[in-house]
């Protein structure tokens, strides 16, 4: 009898925590994913943090290592461990997710900023945070509701964010890649200043990468540079564009001032936000 009941017992307590599971899913997909006050209010704030992240990355290398900077490594990347296993949790295809090229760059960047606790020679991985700001792009459909500047000057700042990131990525790759054999590349600055100027084709010849590797570096950083700032250069010249979706093609970008759609010619009424 007392073996019976205490079985009987068990059953609330076990099946209690699948619910517990459930309820925490829901709260954390609310905050990655609803359309609450507190959900956006959660994600602008990661990516405040995302940004903090790549400034602490960038000044601390113009300082030397130090306890309480590892201290700040660790805070860190706990906190990013703390976000990947919650988005982890959340995912309705985990192994697609896991597969995702900012996944495995969070991963790294996790094993880079715990390195005082994994070993200094995963340290240089810490650069990989920076693709964060591509998975942070959702975020800006959220900036579309709620600022009209936004919306006026979608490609504009679409353009501005891949060029930011390619720049703070292959700086980064420049730093960890030279700064200990090539006395030219004293700091971010002087790997900074090495990127814009082989990105623009500049090349004073003052910093240069050594060896095979350094030029297939520079290589990379004028092709796909060039690439992305002609992006820039097209979208501050091209006419700015609304996003609309035609009622009968479905064409979404239009002419500010499209009385008709010019796929289909259908007559569209978009909405005027009063911007001039």
């Amino acid at each position: 009898m007392t073996k019976a009941k205490t079985k009987a017992e068990a059953k609330p307590a076990d099946s209690a925590n699948p619910g517990r599971l459930d309820a925490l899913r829901q709260t954390l997909t609310v905050l990655y994913e609803g359309n609450t006050p507190a959900g956006y209010r959660f994600r602008y704030t990661l990516l405040v943090f995302d940004i903090a992240t790549i400034l602490f990355i960038v000044g601390t290398t113009f300082i030397p290592r130090h306890a309480v900077v590892e201290f700040f490594d660790v805070v860190i990347g706990l906190i990013i461990l703390a976000d990947f296993a919650s988005r982890i949790f959340i995912s309705r295809s985990r192994l697609h997710d896991l597969m995702h090229i900012s996944t495995l760059a969070d991963v790294a960047a996790i094993a880079s900023f715990l390195a005082p606790v994994v070993g200094e020679g995963v340290g240089f991985l810490r650069v990989l945070r920076t693709v964060r700001l591509l998975r942070t792009y959702h975020l800006l459909r959220q900036l579309r509701g709620d600022s009209a500047y936004f919306r006026r000057y979608e490609d504009i700042i679409f353009a501005v964010a891949n060029l930011t990131v390619f720049i703070f990525i292959m700086t980064g790759v420049v730093y960890e890649t030279q700064h200990y054999s090539n006395p030219q590349i004293a700091n971010y600055a002087d790997a900074l200043y090495f990127t814009v100027t082989a990105l623009t084709t500049t090349g004073f010849g003052d910093i240069t990468l050594p060896g095979t590797t350094g030029r297939l570096i520079a290589v990379v950083i004028m092709i796909f540079g060039v690439t992305l700032f002609f992006n820039l250069a097209r979208a501050l010249i091209n006419p700015l564009k609304v996003r609309f979706a035609c009622p009968d093609c479905g064409l979404q970008r239009h002419d500010a001032d499209a009385v008709h759609c010019k796929a289909c010619g259908k007559t569209l009424n978009i909405p005027d936000e009063g911007l001039t």
